[in-house]
């Protein structure tokens, strides 16, 4: 008889399950998904229930006929992709492609790759979860309609390229929204008082003025300030109450993956997306001196839920290394969130014995920098409340009041093992604050200092990565599985920058924001997004129907897209207006989108010519940025003889004789290069040129370095400036063919990536499979 098949989505995994079950079976890999809707087109039966057209991904022929080969004429099919919705649905397609009379297919989940867990699973199996999969589907075709249809015409209004998504967009509207926010945010005045006092018993100590006649004080102005300081220099400052108590803290619950990517972006420095690919490592497998073992649960998880023997294991190993004391008689269990995509536990190791001083040699640095911190907020989790001795003194100084609050950790509890960065800030707080003396209620303080100080109210902060994803599952938006591919999104789109760690809008970002916003309201809409996302986790727990939710959605989108075909202001043709005029002829001057970016341009064009480069001031208001006439070094006119000047135009810099309107006379500014720029640095290591669009002796178009013959670089394919997302190569090269069409490509060996024009707007094709493609 043939050996049952089991198969996995990820070829990492293969080896580690292949160890584990030996001889009995075969074991093989989809590498992601090997259908998915076409990319030349939108791929769904709008008029016929939305009814997708599923086919072979390109690429994907010979993975098929590995698995056909594999399964052979094998009985049982064990399907076991990851346990999520993407999971799911490619577990569905593989059945369809293996489907044989006779044939059994199972499905089995590993929430871990432990020898236990693997066995265990294949001798439980499930069969296919058809719900679950419909919500992956349902999700899927909402994407492609927003992105398939939305995109098109931001092409045809404002630029090539652009994309829409139900997620992205939302995500760059509240980074937009933000800034805008700190653009009108008006700062206003405030003081502070400190006294710096001492008892009988030393340290010194600071206290803050907190009330006058019994009211919370405010302090406006310096004249204010100054008043009461001259009131209170003199005053007798006696101790009014001295309230102690004890308050329990308990530790935070087992990351899942949203908490897991803001941790990891805080303390650690990671991006979200190197947190899911050091995580996905861990979690398919790492070899421990021989043994490949999975270290970690699956990393996609909204749940805080931890099985009891995990938590037995925890009280073990807790008992073992810091005794009775931090152990608890019960485990603690935390409760999740009403969420359908709780199938699968919290983020933990799969063996707290497994622990990092144990196990650091077979890890690299990122991969034990991660696990440590996965495995100290698993076991704190487990551990005992830490108990801190909070100290409140009031002070009276006739009728003004001061605070001085202080705290000491009485019993550090689960704080011995793991501090969250929040933890850390706060007691950073408290070592500023100093230790409070002990005092005793009416005991009369010594004045040695009284400090008026000055402050300002500040703007909303901009987002970092960390609060941008704390903001969207707050909100209900999207799936922390997707954050990471979000964050890159809106970067590589050109919609926002990240300067020093935090979001910055670019001028597409708002420009493309507010098109959406007047347009597409909903689609941007905070709560509109998350209620979708709300119905389809109805849809997987069997409570909507997909085909009515696609419906409903449906009706109100179609209306939007036909309006927004006609009447979507187009930034190509007549601008977007600014309420600037025209230096040259008074006329309005508006906001383009050209090769280069947004640009402003007066709307009597071709009449007028005038245009400029803009900037933002700190107000957001407008700002035309006049050209400096730089002389072209060693550059001189063959016409009239006068210098040569850079000129911006509209494909960049460029040469022109200073002695214009007289002479009009002008050429490229590559023109010693001997070709047009592509705007795409030489990759070639130490090299400071740049790639030039040159012709051979016979006429054919290549790209070279214009420091040729110092430097030798070439290349038929144009290059793109566009760093590749999966090896991070800085360009990638246009190429087109008969069987796949126009796309770009890495030009690496052996990386693989493309990127097609029609999917490019795609937002959440598979967003929430980091790694499943090819």
């Amino acid at each position: 008889m043939a050996k049952p098949l089991v198969v996995v989505e990820s070829p990492t995994k293969v080896k580690t399950i292949k160890k584990y079950l030996g001889d009995k079976y075969n074991v093989a890999s989809t590498v992601g998904h090997i259908k998915d809707l076409p990319q030349k087109e939108i791929g769904i039966d709008i008029e016929h229930g939305f009814l997708p057209k599923y086919v072979t991904i390109p690429g994907k022929q010979k993975v098929i006929k590995a698995l056909k080969d594999a399964a052979g004429d094998a009985e049982d099919i064990y399907l076991a992709p990851d346990p999520d919705r993407e999971g799911e649905a490619i577990a569905w397609h593989t059945s369809e492609v293996l489907k044989k009379k006779g044939r059994r297919f199972h499905r089995v989940l590993f929430h871990e790759l432990t020898k236990k867990a693997v066995t265990e699973a294949l001798t439980t199996p499930e069969p296919l979860n058809e719900n679950r999969y419909k919500a992956q589907q349902t999700r899927r075709i909402l994407d492609r309609l927003v992105g398939y249809q939305i995109s098109p015409i931001l092409w045809k209004k404002v630029k090539y390229g652009l994309s829409a998504g139900r997620v992205q967009s939302v995500a760059v509207r509240m980074i937009c929204e933000r800034e805008r926010a700190i653009f009108v945010f008006e700062p206003e005045e405030y003081w502070s008082v400190t006294a710096l006092l001492e008892g009988a018993q030393p340290p010194a100590f600071s206290a803050k003025l907190v009330k006058k006649d019994d009211s919370k004080i405010s302090i406006s102005d310096g004249d204010i300030a100054a008043a009461i300081h001259q009131e209170l220099a003199d005053a007798s400052y006696v101790v009014d109450k001295i309230i102690k108590k004890t308050v329990r803290r308990r530790p935070y619950p087992p990351f899942t993956t949203s908490k897991l990517q803001q941790e990891a972006i805080r303390k650690l420095r990671f991006s979200a997306k190197k947190t899911m690919t050091v995580a996905q490592q861990l979690y398919e497998g790492i070899d421990l001196g021989g043994e490949s073992i999975g270290l970690i649960t699956y990393m996609r998880t909204d749940s805080t839920r931890i099985s009891a023997e995990a938590a037995d294991e925890a009280k073990e190993l807790i008992l073992q290394h810091y005794g009775k004391d931090y152990a608890l008689d019960k485990p603690r269990f935390f409760k999740n969130k009403n969420r359908t995509q709780d199938a699968h536990e919290a983020i933990r190791p799969t063996s707290v014995f497994h622990t990092p001083d144990k196990i650091a040699a077979y890890l690299s640095k990122d991969q034990l920098t991660l696990y440590k911190v996965i495995w100290q907020r698993f076991v704190a989790s487990q551990m005992a409340e830490a108990l801190i001795d909070q100290k409140t003194i009031t002070i009276v100084a006739g009728k003004y009041l001061f605070s001085a609050t202080g705290s000491t950790v009485k019993f550090p509890g689960f704080l011995t093992l793991y501090q969250s960065a929040d933890d850390a800030i706060s007691a950073e707080n408290e070592k500023a604050k100093g230790l409070l003396p002990e005092l005793s209620e009416n005991e009369v303080l010594k004045l040695l200092a009284l400090e008026p100080k000055q402050h300002f109210t500040q703007p909303p902060p901009r987002f970092t990565e960390a609060t941008l994803v704390k903001e969207l599952e707050e909100n209900g938006i999207g799936r922390p599985s997707t954050y990471a591919n979000i964050l890159s999104t809106i970067r590589e789109k050109g919609y926002v920058d990240m300067m020093k760690g935090i979001f910055k809008p670019y001028e597409l970002g708002f420009i493309i924001t507010d098109l959406l916003v007047h347009n597409f309201p909903d689609i941007v809409n905070v709560d509109f997004t998350a209620k979708l996302e709300n119905d389809l986790d109805q849809v997987e727990s069997a409570e909507t129907n997909p085909t009515q939710l696609l419906q409903r959605f449906y009706e109100v989108f179609e209306t939007r897209l036909i309006t927004a075909a006609e009447e979507m202001l187009s930034v190509k043709g007549i601008g977007l207006p600014t309420g600037i005029k025209c230096p040259v002829c008074t006329q309005e001057v508006r906001i383009k989108v050209g090769k280069n970016g947004p640009f402003l341009a007066c709307e009597g064009y071709p009449e007028c010519t005038y245009s400029r480069n803009y900037e933002r001031d700190e107000k957001g208001e407008i700002r035309p940025v006049e050209p400096v006439l730089e002389l072209a070094e060693g550059q001189v006119c063959d016409k009239c003889g006068r210098d040569m000047v850079v000129k911006q135009g509209r494909y960049g810099d460029f040469l022109a004789c200073s002695g214009y309107p007289e002479c009009k006379n002008t050429r490229s500014v590559h023109a010693n290069g001997k070709g047009n720029a592509t705007g795409v640095s030489c990759p070639e290591e130490g090299c400071s040129g740049e790639v030039l669009e040159k012709r051979s002796k016979r006429g054919k178009i290549f790209y070279g370095c214009n420091r040729y013959p110092d430097c030798k670089f070439a290349l038929w394919d144009k290059p793109v400036n566009r760093y590749c997302p999966d090896c991070g190569a800085p360009y990638l090269v246009e190429k087109e063919t008969k069987k796949e069409g126009r796309m770009l490509r890495c030009a690496t060996q052996g990386c693989g990536y493309k990127q097609f024009p029609d999917e490019q707007s795609d937002e959440e094709s598979n967003l929430e499979t980091v790694g499943k493609q090819e």
